[in-house]
C-alpha cells in the first residue's frame, strides 16, 4: 500500500520532471480557433477551483478530468484569499495556486488563468478583497484611478508570480489563456462612457504584462483587440453572436452545467444531454473552445460563500462535491469529446458547408476531400425526424445532434446515453446521539453599558464588521414607567436578525436571496424601569455581483417599539455595537480556544439561542469521503479540528418543504488518523438539536444503464501520437461494434448483486423500470455470468447474446440495474 507520504513524493519527481522536459509553446489564434506550436486546436475545458477542494484532492480531480476526456483546467484567481489585508499575502494550503497549476501541468493538460481581479463566482465580494471598500475615492470596476491602481497592481503580482514559476506556455509551462475582468457586459450600462474607457482600460493593461499567450473577456461582444471576447451561459450554441473579429476564435468560457444554489431554492438540474447538444451546437457553429463551469463544484469552507448561497457548490457538476464521478453526465460528455476528436481535422480544415435539410434540421459539412469529411447533424425539433444526407438515411432524435466522423457512421448522438447512471449512497459510520458526548457554551447577550462602540444612528453592518464576522450586534436601552405588554417593530435589510429584549429571545426573521428587506415583528413584556434591546444582525455572505458593489447597504433601517401608551422611536436613541460573537474571539472551535471557554454538560434545553456545542469523534475508516449529517440543526457554522467546513442553514426550506442542504463534507485531510477529532457548532436557533447529528461516508453503491440497439456504439478515442495515417482505418474499424451495456463500480468495490435486468422492452428508466411486453428469461442469468464479482463488465445489445429472439420486430433495449459493494 503507498502510504501518502510516498505518493507525495512520486508526485513530485513527476512535477518536476515535466517541469524541467516543458518546451516553450507558441499560443496564437485565428479565426478558427487557437493555435498551439502551429497546429489548431479544438479544446475541452473544465472549471475547477483550487480554493473549493484541498491540495490532497487536486490529482484526483485532475486525472477524472483528463480521463473525462478534458483538454484544460479552468480556474478563477481569488484576490481576497490571496491579500485579505493589504500588502499581506497568504498562498499556503488551499491558497497554493501554483501547486495547482503545477500539478495540471504534471498531467500534462492546460490551464486557462481567470485572473480577473473580479470573478463574481459565487464567491464573497465577488473576490474582491473587503479593505478595497475603504480605499479613499475608490468606484469598483470603472475608470477610477484608485481601483485602476490597486487591480493593476494585483493583476502585475499574480503575472509575477505565474512568470518565475515559468507556467505560461511560452516558458514552457502549461498556462495558454488568461482571462481580465469577467461579465463586465452585465454592468457596462450603469457606468456609461467611464465603463468603456475602463475595459479599454483593462484590455491595454493585461496585453501590456507580455505573458505571451492570448487573453479573453466574457460577456463584453465589444472586447478591445487583441482580446477575445467569450460567452458565458447554458445555450452559447444558440445565443452567442460570435467574435467581434473574424481574426477570432468563438470561445465558450462558462458552459453551466447546473447551477448555484440558494438557500431556500431547489436545485436547478440540467441533463448530460442538454450540455451535450449545446455543446455540439457550438461546435457545429465553428466554435473550438467549450470551458464548463463547472466541472467540479467542491465546497465553500468558512465564510467565503457569497449571501445565500449554500456551502455545496454545483455539485450536479461531472465530479461532485466529493470529487466523485457524476453519471451519466461525466460518461456522456466524454463521449462526446471523444468524438468531436475523431472529426478534429476535418473540423480544423476551413472548409465548412450548411445543409438544410428540413424544418429545424441542418446538416454542418466539414472538410476538403470525400475522405476527409465530418458532419453534424442537428434536429432542433421536438420530434423525431428522419433525413437523408448522402444518400444515406438518419433518424434523428428529438432536440439532438448526431456526430458522423466520416460523414456516414453516426458515432456519437446527443440524446442517446451509453453511460451507466449512479446512485451516491451516505452511511451513518458515528452516532453522536448521547448528551453525554456533548458540551455547550451559550453565548450572553450584551446590554447597552457593555459596548464600546457608540453611534446616534444606526451603522452598516458591513462598514461596522469590515468582514470579520458575519455578526454584528447593536443595543440600546429606554426606560418604561410600567410594566406592559409591547410590540417591537424593526425593519431590516439584510439576511437573518434575532431580536432580544432584556436578555430574552423574542423572535427571528430573514430575508431571502431575491428579497433582503424585511420587518421583524414581535410581542414583548415591558419591566418597569430600564430596558435593553439587543439586535443581532447576521449576514450570510457578502453580495457578489452588480454594479456599485462598494455602495451596498446591510443592516437595520429603523426600530420603533409601542409601549402601550404610545410608540418610541429608536432612530435618534444612542445605540451601542459590538462586532462577532464571544465564541469567536476565543477561537472556541480550536483546541487552544475550546480551553479558554467554560463548557458545561450537554442540557436538552431549548430557552435560548446562540449556543456552541462541542463534541469528538473518531476518523471513519477506508478511504470513502466522509461527510457532516447536520439534518436535526437549524443554522450556524461546523468545525472540525479547528478548520470550517462551512455555514449551514437547515431550517430554511425550500417551497418543496425539503433543506437545501444537510450533509457538509469534511475533506480527510480535515481529519486526524490516530486520535479524535474535534467537532464544534455554532447553532444560532433554539431547535437546533446536537443529537441528531451523524458522521456519515459517502461512496457511489448502486449502478444502471440502459441502451438500446438504436444507440451507437461506445465510442474510443482514436488519438494516437505517431499514427495519424491509420486513424482513418481505426475509425472505420469502430462502426463493425454493438452498442453495449457498460457498467463500472468505483475503486475497491465489485458488483454484488443484479438487481434487475431485461432485455427486450422493459418499461421506466433506471429509477424506476419493470419488464416489459418483450423479456428474455436469460437476461438475468447473462448479467450475473458477465457481471458479478467483477469491477466492470460489457454485455452486447444483441439478440443473439440472449438467446431466442421471441420479438424480432421491437426494438430491443437492456435495462440492468446492480448493487456495488
Amino acid at each position: 500500500m503507498t502510504t501518502t507520504s510516498q505518493y507525495s513524493q512520486a508526485l513530485f519527481i513527476l512535477i518536476t520532471a515535466v517541469i524541467v522536459a516543458g518546451d516553450a509553446a507558441n499560443v496564437t489564434y485565428d479565426g478558427r480557433s487557437l493555435i498551439i506550436d502551429g497546429k489548431h486546436k479544438i479544446l475541452f475545458s473544465g472549471s475547477i477551483h483550487y480554493t473549493r477542494s484541498t491540495p490532497q484532492m487536486w490529482p484526483s480531480l485532475i486525472a477524472k478530468a483528463k480521463s473525462g476526456g478534458l483538454d484544460v483546467i479552468d480556474t478563477y484567481v481569488f484576490w481576497n484569499i490571496h491579500e485579505p489585508q493589504q500588502g499581506h499575502f497568504d498562498f499556503s494550503g488551499r491558497r497554493d495556486i501554483v501547486k495547482f497549476i503545477k500539478y495540471v501541468h504534471a498531467q500534462g493538460l492546460y490551464v486557462c488563468l481567470r485572473i480577473g481581479p473580479f470573478i463574481q463566482g459565487e464567491w464573497s465580494y465577488g473576490g474582491l478583497p473587503f479593505w478595497l471598500h475603504n480605499v479613499k475615492g475608490i468606484v469598483f470596476r470603472t475608470d477610477n484611478e484608485p481601483f485602476k491602481f490597486h487591480m493593476k497592481r494585483y493583476a502585475q503580482m499574480i503575472v509575477k508570480l505565474m512568470k518565475s514559476e515559468k507556467l505560461y506556455a511560452s516558458q514552457g509551462g502549461p498556462i495558454i489563456l488568461s482571462q481580465i475582468e469577467n461579465e463586465y457586459g452585465m454592468v457596462a450600462r450603469a457606468f456609461r462612457q467611464e465603463g468603456k474607457s475602463y475595459v479599454k482600460w483593462a484590455a491595454e493593461m493585461a496585453v501590456e504584462l507580455e505573458t505571451g499567450v492570448p487573453w479573453v473577456m466574457c460577456k463584453q461582444d465589444d472586447a478591445p483587440d487583441p482580446v477575445i471576447n467569450a460567452c458565458n451561459g447554458r445555450q452559447c450554441g444558440e445565443t452567442f453572436k460570435g467574435p467581434n473579429s473574424l481574426n477570432k476564435p468563438a470561445i465558450w468560457t462558462e458552459n453551466w452545467t447546473s447551477f448555484y444554489q440558494t438557500y431556500g431554492e431547489e436545485p436547478l438540474m440540467r441533463s448530460a444531454e442538454d450540455i451535450a447538444f449545446q455543446v455540439a451546437l457550438f461546435i457545429a457553429r465553428n466554435g473550438s473552445f467549450v470551458n464548463y463551469y463547472m466541472y467540479h463544484g467542491g465546497t465553500n469552507f468558512g465564510r467565503n460563500a457569497s449571501q445565500f448561497v449554500i456551502t455545496s457548490y454545483y455539485d450536479q457538476a461531472p465530479l461532485d462535491e466529493y470529487g466523485l464521478l457524476r453519471q451519466p453526465k461525466w460518461g456522456h460528455l466524454k463521449e462526446l469529446h471523444a468524438a468531436v476528436k475523431l472529426c478534429e481535422e476535418p473540423l480544423l480544415s476551413g472548409l465548412q458547408t450548411t445543409i438544410p435539410l428540413g424544418k429545424l434540421l441542418t446538416a454542418f459539412v466539414f472538410g476538403k476531400k470525400a475522405n476527409l469529411c465530418s458532419a453534424l447533424l442537428v434536429n432542433q425539433d421536438k420530434c423525431d425526424s428522419t433525413v437523408q444526407f448522402h444518400n444515406s438515411s438518419y433518424i434523428l432524435s428529438p432536440k439532438s445532434i448526431s456526430v458522423l466522423p466520416d460523414c456516414k457512421n453516426v458515432a456519437f448522438n446527443t440524446a442517446k446515453v451509453n453511460a451507466q447512471y449512479n446512485t451516491r449512497t451516505r452511511e451513518p459510520r458515528q452516532n453522536l446521539s448521547s448528551p453525554h458526548m456533548w458540551e455547550e457554551f451559550t453565548e450572553t447577550i450584551p446590554s447597552f453599558s457593555e459596548t464600546s462602540v457608540r453611534s446616534e444612528f444606526f451603522l452598516e453592518h458591513m462598514n461596522t464588521t469590515q468582514d470579520t464576522s458575519d455578526y454584528l450586534w447593536q443595543t440600546t436601552r429606554f426606560h418604561q414607567p410600567e410594566e406592559a405588554l409591547s410590540v417591537l417593530k424593526v425593519n431590516h435589510l439584510g439576511h437573518v436578525l434575532h431580536a432580544f429584549v432584556n436578555g430574552r429571545f423574542i423572535g427571528s426573521m430573514h430575508g431571502t436571496f431575491k428579497a433582503h428587506r424585511f420587518l421583524l415583528e414581535k410581542n414583548v413584556s415591558l419591566n418597569n424601569g430600564t430596558n435593553n434591546i439587543a439586535l443581532l444582525s447576521v449576514m450570510v455572505g457578502l453580495p457578489n455581483s452588480g454594479a456599485h458593489l462598494e455602495r451596498r447597504v446591510v443592516g437595520t433601517r429603523g426600530a420603533k417599539i409601542w409601549n402601550g401608551k404610545h410608540t418610541l422611536y429608536f432612530n435618534n436613541y444612542s445605540w451601542g455595537y459590538q462586532v462577532g460573537l464571544q465564541g469567536e474571539k476565543f477561537h472556541a472551535y480550536t483546541e487552544n480556544g475550546a480551553a479558554k471557554v467554560q463548557w458545561k454538560q450537554y442540557r436538552d434545553s431549548k430557552s435560548q439561542p446562540l449556543t456552541w456545542y462541542k463534541a469528538s469523534f473518531d476518523t471513519p475508516e477506508g478511504t470513502d469521503s466522509v461527510a457532516l449529517n447536520l439534518g436535526s440543526m437549524g443554522k450556524g457554522e461546523a468545525w472540525v479540528n479547528g478548520q470550517s467546513i462551512g455555514r449551514y442553514w437547515v431550517s430554511f426550506h425550500t417551497y418543496k418543504g425539503n433543506p437545501s442542504q444537510i450533509w457538509y463534507h469534511i475533506p480527510r485531510s480535515f481529519l486526524k488518523r490516530n486520535s479524535s477529532n474535534l467537532l464544534v457548532i455554532l447553532e444560532e436557533e433554539r431547535e437546533g438539536n446536537p443529537l441528531g447529528i451523524t458522521i456519515d461516508t459517502v461512496s457511489v453503491t448502486n449502478v444502471c444503464s440502459h441502451v438500446s440497439s438504436s444507440h451507437p456504439p461506445p465510442v474510443i478515442s482514436q488519438r494516437r501520437k505517431g499514427h495519424n495515417r491509420n486513424k482513418r482505418r481505426h475509425l472505420n474499424h469502430q462502426y463493425d461494434r454493438r452498442p453495449k451495456v457498460q457498467l463500472q463500480c468505483p475503486n475497491g468495490r465489485k458488483i454484488s448483486k443484479v438487481l434487475f435486468a431485461s432485455f427486450g422492452t422493459p418499461n421506466g428508466n433506471c429509477w424506476s423500470y419493470s419488464v416489459g411486453s418483450c423479456h428474455s428469461p436469460k437476461s438475468l442469468a447473462v448479467i450475473h455470468k458477465a457481471c458479478l464479482n467483477k469491477s466492470k463488465c460489457s454485455v452486447s445489445v444483441w439478440s443473439k447474446t440472449f438467446g431466442v429472439d421471441s420479438c424480432p420486430h421491437a426494438v430491443k433495449s437492456l435495462l440492468v440495474h446492480a448493487q456495488c459493494s
